[in-house]
């Protein structure tokens, strides 16, 4: 389970635009390690814009926006380039990630209990340790949710 206060799980993900991204490069920064279900999805491009809306102020408080789904590079790549996303969205087919960070598991969808993607978020400091975890989120207004405690968050 994802506490704050440990470390981060480290990962290595391909980029939609085909690079491999690991945590540790981040190392110095802060990271908004964010999970969703699917790309071009409604509440998924409710969420993936609000931090694209939000990415500037992310940015000036020395942070990075890194999301992560199931979909390969090519359903990143059109879903960047339609909804102008600014930030890299990293490929987890296998779930390893996803279950590393608690974003796999049991929920309930339309009433009934499933296993699949846990919409999730997480703040890790710029040591690689957890600030927080948001175990499962809504899409409306998250964004300025993690810019503010990015805000409050002490320099680590």
């Amino acid at each position: 389970m994802i506490e704050g206060g440990k470390p981060a799980p480290d990962f290595t993900l391909a980029s939609d635009d085909g690079r491999k991204v690991s945590l540790k490069d981040f190392r110095g920064r802060k990271v908004v390690l964010y999970f969703y279900p699917k790309d071009d999805t409604p509440g998924c491009t409710t969420e993936a814009c609000g931090f694209r809306d939000v990415l500037p102020d992310v940015s000036s408080a020395g942070a990075v926006v890194l999301g992560v789904s199931r979909d390969d590079a090519a359903s990143h790549q059109r879903f960047r380039q339609k909804y102008h996303l600014n930030f890299p969205l990293l490929s987890d087919p296998e779930v390893a990630v996803h279950k590393a960070y608690g974003a796999w598991g049991e929920k309930i969808l339309y009433g009934k209990k499933t296993v699949g993607v846990i919409r999730s978020t997480v703040l890790i400091d710029e040591k690689g340790r957890v600030v927080r975890h948001w175990p499962r989120v809504k899409a409306e207004g998250h964004a300025a949710e993690v810019l503010e405690a990015i805000a409050s968050s002490p320099k680590g």
